[in-house]
């Protein structure tokens, strides 16, 4: 009778630790759960628009690339098209004229941070001060306050979102990626990246390259006989 108390003693122990550990990993998880949800699928962060309807917003991030920006922006023109320019602070610092000519054509400019660097590995200072500098440039030389920012190379971490909330952004990211800035990407390869993936509230990340300039037409005349709208950020975000 003592041998089996002890060991119905030694059972109840182990059951009552097991119990704690899966508390514990419960309520890690919910946690855990709560705090990916709270961080990354917010309206503070968008891979694509909240409306439902047939409008592609393009994204145009500018760190370089100033020669290929006026026929951009001409071939823009051409088709009544109104994109969003995500540019360094650097970049506007060196570039005033081209940003304003960028804005006086009707493009929305958002906030790409004042360098171009990763963004996760800096602390919740560190990102607020590289996107309040851009920020800053931005206002001074447009009079406007940007709405977007939109972290270099996509590489963010949940300080990256708290500087970019309080600052007024919201972040944005892309669902549809051309991939343009790779050695390899052709204007047929940053086609097929783009046409046949097309959906509503679509966001395309391109940059000011050669072959993005050779593959834009083609792509709006696609997405056109698809019966989209080409716009900006702001035309997919209500």
């Amino acid at each position: 009778m003592k041998i089996f108390y002890i060991r119905f003693r030694t059972m109840l122990i182990v059951l009552t630790v097991l119990a704690i550990i899966l508390a514990i990993i419960v309520l890690l998880s919910f946690n855990l759960s709560k705090k990916t949800k709270d961080s990354f699928n917010n309206d503070d962060v968008y891979y694509k628009g909240n409306t439902d309807e047939k409008v592609i917003a393009f994204a145009c991030n500018v760190d370089w690339g100033n020669e290929y920006i006026p026929s951009m922006i001409d071939i823009f023109g051409e088709n009544g098209i109104k994109i969003t320019f995500f540019v360094t602070g650097k970049w506007a610092e060196k570039n005033p004229e081209m940003l304003k000519m960028m804005y006086d054509s009707g493009h929305e400019i958002g906030n790409h941070g004042y360098f171009h660097r990763d963004y996760n590995t800096l602390n919740y200072e560190d990102n607020r001060k590289e996107i309040h500098k851009a920020d800053q440039i931005i206002s001074e030389t447009l009079g406007i306050k940007s709405l977007y920012f939109a972290p270099p190379s996509g590489a963010f971490n949940n300080e990256t979102i708290k500087a970019a909330n309080d600052l007024g952004y919201k972040l944005i990211m892309w669902s549809i990626d051309t991939i343009d800035w790779r050695k390899d990407s052709t204007r047929d390869k940053i086609i097929s990246r783009v046409v046949g993936k097309h959906h509503n509230s679509a966001i395309v990340l391109m940059h000011p390259k050669e072959e993005t300039l050779k593959a834009l037409p083609v792509i709006i005349q696609n997405l056109t006989n698809e019966g989209y709208k080409i716009g900006s950020i702001s035309d997919i975000i209500k």
